[in-house]
């Protein structure tokens, strides 16, 4: 498999249970980039409420976006990939404040896959009724945002694959 080098910062976001965890480290090994973890981002409090059950407001995700936008900052012209559910428009455009240059790869599918995946996976504090509210949540990436939309249908390997495809056909980013 040959490594695709790419300045780019990519954001891989959607709903949970779309792959984010898995496809992120699997895009930041193709492209030859480091890899972090949006959860590892939260506060305490966000995984507490979180783990009840409770979503999160605008107010609870601001410092962790700003925590995320701060490592895209700094590896800006260097590039990784971070995973952050990003859901809104808002929650991007402070993530692009932060780091002009950012790209998203917005893992897509339907609900029922989606639900489906989330009831297998262990260990993960997000329970499977909060899927509804991401949902709900969710604004899709508008014509004006630098990024791609990748079906999540398939394994990690095919849906990694689409997602470099993608990203080749981007314009290098901003400096």
């Amino acid at each position: 498999m040959q490594q695709l080098h790419t300045p780019h910062v990519v954001v891989v976001m959607g709903v949970a249970g779309t792959g984010k965890t898995t496809i992120g480290p699997l895009l930041a090994a193709r492209l030859g980039v480091p890899y972090a973890e949006g959860d590892d981002f939260h506060p305490p409090a966000n995984i507490a409420k979180m783990t009840a059950g409770t979503p999160l407001t605008d107010e609870d995700r601001w410092p962790w976006l700003d925590a995320i936008g701060g490592w895209a900052h700094g590896r800006a012209g260097l590039g990784g990939v971070v995973s952050s559910s990003a859901l809104k428009r808002s929650y991007r455009d402070r993530l692009r404040a932060a780091a002009p240059g950012v790209v998203f790869v917005h893992l897509t599918g339907s609900r029922e896959l989606i639900e489906d995946r989330m009831s297998h996976r262990q260990g993960h504090f997000m329970p499977t009724a909060l899927l509804d509210s991401q949902f709900a949540t969710l604004q899709p990436l508008e014509p004006d945002e630098a990024g791609v939309a990748v079906d999540v249908a398939g394994t990690p390997e095919e849906i990694t694959e689409r997602a470099v495809a993608a990203l080749r056909d981007l314009p290098e980013p901003v400096r």
